[in-house]
Formats: structure tokens, sequence, C-alpha cells
């Protein structure tokens, strides 16, 4: 009180500014205004009267005025309210001014909105963050797993246990997986969808590398595909940052929930099967959902009917294909390679890399984000699709490499070399498709040395094998180094009047012609 007797002097006496006052008593410039405007509402003036003591003094400044006998206190129904708050544009302004046409004496704004944050602060941190209808899904795969016991073996195969819950509802689904890889993460979406009836603006998954490629605070990279399983839904994809579970306190709880009310409830139950044990967790799910929850009194059940079912985005009339995205550069044969198969793109885009999308049946290659190529996808391996539109016009025309330039380059190694080349290109549908298999026997011949490669060939050529994994099997085997076998001399023909011959049949047909 001191300090505001002192205020009151240089402000009333001397007539210094606020500023000044405030330099002069070391106090912020905010808080010389507030005291000052406080001593005007209260009546103060200088000096004070001598009988006004340090007690009274702040007792006229600083004590709350007395409310008004009789005045309407009904307090608002916080649970409903908050429930409000979850739809789009709805603040908790809108909700005052509701609240005070009902009760025209009833709270201030500033405190409606402290109590409602008093009355918030006591709910589960899952409940007491607001998130709106249709807006947020969350998904996470759970620590604790489930398992399943081999039929045959007996052996018990931990499983996966696929978490997802909507925000504004807090509606929960989960489903057990193989794995968490792409394939099973991108179809337990599909599956959760399916059981939402729709999807939301964001989903936020943790950083799974089936989710997200490479983690980032402020640039993550999301996983292609499952970016183009969320375009594909009308989502977009937001990743909770990196060791920050308050970024999707949601999924956590909810994990924990499928964890205490899933998990060690079918704890004494055996499954041999991921359907059977999915069905299973459907039925505790279900039970979750339609439980009324203590603090809201309602069950999630009825706050996605109330909330998020309203405001879900319809999914597409068609499922999501799976398609897996790899970056590939273009070989000088004009294909790229792709589970050990080969597809072709237009020659000149010899040494550029490109995206590859692979689905179950086709293969698409683009290049910078226009489709150049498109393929039924092949089986098996070592298999080649190849577009004729796709090859160049003339080898002239495609200078780098060709048959000729190939071949010259082997016979500087060794005419058996030389050969072995030649026939290896000949028996090729395309010529181009030896092309791999040159640049790898180039590689061997730099790292082995010509001698051995053209010792090599020469065995190869006598296996009649024009395969480049021949000629390195045979340089990994050191079996270039053993003298080749002398081929068998023919065995000379027999002799018997029972043995007719191979001039027999000519004889016959000659006959046969000319009658």
């Amino acid at each position: 009180m001191r300090k505001l007797r002192e205020i009151l002097r240089l402000h009333h006496e001397v007539g210094l500014t606020h500023r000044a006052i405030a330099g002069a008593c070391t106090l912020g410039l905010g808080t010389v205004s507030t005291y000052l405007s406080k001593a005007t509402a209260a009546g103060l003036t200088w000096p004070l009267p001598d009988d006004l003591d340090d007690a009274a003094l702040e007792a006229r400044l600083f004590t709350r005025p007395v409310s008004a006998p009789g005045r309407d206190r009904t307090l608002p129904d916080w649970p409903a309210l908050h429930q409000e708050l979850k739809w789009p544009g709805v603040t908790l302004m809108l909700l005052w001014q509701e609240y005070r046409a009902a009760h025209p004496s009833g709270y201030a704004y500033s405190q409606f909105c402290e109590r409602y944050r008093q009355w918030a602060r006591r709910l589960k941190p899952t409940m007491r963050q607001v998130h709106r209808a249709g807006e947020k899904l969350f998904v996470d795969f759970s620590g604790k797993r489930p398992s399943l016991v081999d039929a045959q073996t007996g052996d018990v195969v931990p499983v996966e246990l696929f978490v997802g819950v909507l925000g504004a509802s807090g509606l929960i689904y989960a489903e057990a997986t193989r794995s968490q890889d792409l394939a099973s993460w991108v179809a337990a979406h599909g599956r959760m969808l399916e059981y939402f009836q729709g999807s939301t603006a964001i989903w936020v998954p943790d950083n799974l590398k089936s989710g997200v490629t490479t983690a980032s605070r402020y640039d993550p990279d999301i996983n292609r595909t499952y970016a183009e399983l969320a375009r594909h839904d009308g989502a977009v994809v937001i990743p909770a940052r990196v060791a920050t579970p308050t970024d999707k306190p949601k999924v956590e709880v909810s994990v924990q929930i499928a964890q205490r009310w899933v998990l060690a409830v079918l704890r004494h139950r055996t499954f041999f099967t991921l359907a059977a044990l999915n069905v299973a967790i459907r039925e505790r799910i279900d039970a979750i959902n339609d439980r009324v929850m203590k603090h809201l009194g309602v069950s999630r059940r009825a706050l996605w009917t109330q909330l998020d079912r309203p405001a879900r985005r319809p999914l597409p009339t068609s499922r999501y294909e799976l398609a897996e995205w790899k970056a590939a550069r273009v070989n000088i044969d004009y294909h790229v390679e792709g589970d050990h198969n080969f597809y072709s793109v237009p020659y000149q885009l010899v040494h550029e890399r490109v995206d590859a999308r692979y689905t179950a049946t086709t293969v698409e290659v683009f290049f910078k984000g226009r489709r150049v190529s498109a393929h039924a996808r092949l089986s098996g391996r070592g298999r080649y699709a190849t577009e004729p539109a796709h090859r160049p016009h003339a080898y002239r025309a495609h200078a780098e490499w060709t048959p000729s330039r190939l071949i010259a380059w082997a016979e500087k190694t060794g005419p058996v070399t030389g050969r072995y080349v030649t026939r290896l290109l000949h028996e090729q549908r395309h010529p181009e498709q030896g092309y791999r298999a040159c640049l790898g026997l180039m590689r061997l011949g730099r790292d082995c040395g010509g001698d051995r490669l053209e010792a090599t060939c020469a065995r190869a050529d006598r296996l009649r094998s024009y395969r480049y994994r021949t000629v390195a099997a045979i340089l990994r085997h050191h079996q270039d180094r053993l003298p080749l076998e002398e081929p068998a001399p023919a065995r000379p023909a027999l002799q018997h009047d029972n043995l007719r011959g191979a001039r027999y049949y000519e004889e016959v047909y000659a006959d046969a012609s000319d009658d």
C-alpha cells in the first residue's frame, strides 16, 4: 500500500505521467494505470483522509462488490454445452448469449467462461479437448498385442491391434492385423471407415513407417500410398509430432481402453484364426461404444449419431485399391525394374528418375507427375513387358548403347566373349532386353579381369547358357579355372540287318512322292 500512496501522490500532487510514475516506483506501466483507474472508480483523491489506513485502502480498491440479492444464478448445463462446442462455428460467446437469453440475470461472460473451464478441468484429458464434429480421426497401433495359436504346431503367434477413434464423439474401432506393414495398415483403414460410415477431414496417425516415411516436426514426409488413400477418401494426413502423445490423447486413451476392456477380457480365450479373433474384438468394441460415459452421461454411439454422423464425409463408391510407389531409374534398355521383372518406358527417358506405381494387376510409370507407360503386372521373375512404341525407331536414334557397340566392347576382351555377347543378344526377343546382362558382364570383367571373363564365357558357351547368372555363377565358384572337357567323340553307327538307317526313310518318302 505504500507504493499505492506514492502513485497517488505523484499523480495528483506532482503531476507526473503514468510512464514517469512507473519509472519512479519501479513498477510496470500497466500496473500504474490499473491502480489509478481503481482509485478513480473508488472515488479516492489526494490527499487521502487521515483515518484511511492500509487495510481500509486495500478494501476500497480491491474488494469485489457484493452481488445484488435475488439475482438468478442458474448454473448452465456444462455437459450439454461441452457437446455443443463440438459443432463447427460454435463458440463460448454464442453459448453465453443463448444462456443469457434464457436467464437474463445469469452469469456475466467472464464468469461463464471461468466456471466452464473449472468444470472442464475435472474431465479426462481426452474429454477436455474440444474436437469439431467430422474434423479429426486418430489412429495408432497398440503396444500390447493379442495373439493366435497355430492349430498345427500349437505355437503362440503375436499379432497387432489397430485402434481408431473419432475426435468429436470418441467412437472407437479396433481390429487385429497380421503386422504393421503397409498392406495391413491400408486395409484396416478401409474397414474402419466402413464401421464409421464415413471419413473425417483430418487423419492423425503416429509416425510409424506405414504412415510417415520421414518424421519431422515441421515438414513430415507422408507415405505416398497412405497420402493417396487419404485423398481417395477426401481427407488429409497431419501426423502427430514425434514423441508428443499430447497431440493425440484421444487415441492414447482409446488404446488403453482397448487393452483393458478388450485384450484383458479376452485373455483366457484361445483363437486359431484372425477372423475369429476379430469377431470377438468387434463384440467388445460395440459394448464399449454403447456404454454410457460417467462424466458426460451419454454413450459414444449416441454422440456419434448426434455429432459425427451428420458431419461425416461420405465414402467413395469404390474401395481404394492398394498401390505401392517405388522410385526407379530408367536403364539403358529403357526398362525399369520392379519385383524382379522389367517394364518399358519411352526410350527418351533413359537414365531419368521415375516413379512406379504397383497395384495387384497393373504397373504405371510416372515422370514428373505425368504417366508415361502402363503395363499389366507380370508374375514370376526376369520377364519383360515391352511396348513396341517405346523402342527407338533405329539403333542410331539410341546412340549411347547399340548391339554393335556392346559386341565391339566384348571383342576387345576376347573373341570368345564377343561370340558369347552376340549370342546373348540374339537370344532375346528384343536385343535391348540383353543390355542389362551385357552391362553386368562389363562389371564382372572389371572386377575379375579380361582373362577370367574370356575363360568363363568359353565355359558358358560350351553349356549353351547365354545368361548373366550363368557367367556370375561360374566365376563365383571358380569353375573358369578348371580345364574344359573335350566333347566325347561321336559313336560309330551300328551295322545290323535289322537296322534300316536314315536313308531308308528318305527312299520310302521318295517312292511315295513318285506314286
